[in-house]
């Protein structure tokens, strides 16, 4: 599934599985990358309670966006971000 276009119209309706999908898509861009961090911070996120995919999800994004070359895992992140309200 591609979410490429997606920039156009974020979807701001993400329930708990929604933001879950989204952050094993991050965590998968994130592994071949090399980005060791980011990956980490979403293994086990189907497990993880509101609150720390929250706290993750921040850190992660506060890191990633000065980071030009990862612009897919920044916009699939910042999508969560929009969605955090929603995590229940």
């Amino acid at each position: 599934m591609s979410h490429e276009n997606e920039t156009l119209r974020w979807p701001t309706n993400l329930d708990h599985a929604g933001i879950v999908e989204r952050l094993v898509q991050a965590r998968a861009m994130a592994e071949p990358a090399g980005l060791v961090e980011i990956a980490g911070r979403f293994t086990g996120v189907e497990t993880m309670s509101a609150a720390a995919i929250g706290t993750n999800v921040i850190a992660a994004l506060t890191w990633i966006q000065e980071q030009p070359e990862y612009t897919a895992i920044t916009t699939q992140l910042a999508m969560v971000a929009m969605n955090l309200k929603n995590l229940k």
